[in-house]
């Protein structure tokens, strides 16, 4: 009889111990300053929905490694969030990408290209920032070759690409891939000690950023 106990203790132990580790990482409360930190409120314009800013730069090799994941978390997302992207301007050399970004989106062709941009450069080896590159690149991705690069080349874009500018030093952007929720909560990929662990981080921001808006009278 005590050797039958003691088998089903161990056997209690074992299971808990596989439980213990099969917690989803979702389940895991974020650490305020190791897996995000807070940043001034800025100014956020969905009224009752959360928002999500991600901060991205499509050179970024962890940017290309989080978009699936991101693009998965969007399609479960619940109905209370709005997500939307920044092209992150940290240096003049990264305004070219960011302009491909504001162009695709002037064209109602940013859904559908966002990945292709990262393949170009990633998997096809493409120097996007090269505007004889980026030309061809359009035509084969079945646009207007003269539309695409007249949006490109044109006022409005330049001033959505200083408006990221002042947006990647407001919002303090220090890496990519970068989110923020409710313009209060930062993570990135650097803080969550892996690409991985973003989305996960992501979900417990959104709830810390709902308590936030219950305890404020949703302001």
């Amino acid at each position: 009889m005590a050797k039958r106990a003691r088998r089903r203790g161990r056997f209690a132990l074992c299971v808990l111990a596989l439980a213990l580790v099969a917690l989803p990482l979702a389940a895991q409360q974020p650490q305020r300053d190791v897996d995000y930190r807070l940043i001034p409120q800025q100014p956020v314009a969905t009224g009752e929905r959360v928002e999500v800013i991600e901060f991205f730069f499509y050179a970024c090799p962890y940017c290309n490694e989080l978009e699936p994941l991101l693009e998965r978390w969007r399609k479960r997302k619940p109905a209370d969030i709005v997500f939307r992207r920044v092209p992150v301007v940290r240096h003049d050399s990264w305004v070219p990408l960011a302009k491909t970004y504001y162009a695709l989106e002037a064209m109602g062709e940013a859904e559908r290209l966002h990945a292709a941009v990262y393949h170009g450069i990633h998997v096809d080896d493409l120097a996007l920032s090269q505007e004889k590159v980026l030309t061809e690149w359009a035509g084969k991705q079945g646009l207007d070759r003269d539309q695409f690069m007249a949006i490109y080349r044109s006022d409005a874009i330049r001033e959505k690409v200083e408006l990221s500018r002042r947006m990647t030093i407001d919002y303090e952007i220090k890496a990519t891939p970068t989110l923020v929720v409710d313009g209060r909560f930062l993570t990135s990929s650097g803080m969550t000690d892996g690409v991985p662990r973003v989305i996960p981080v992501l979900d417990g921001l959104i709830s810390l950023a709902r308590q936030q808006r219950l305890a404020t009278g949703g302001k």
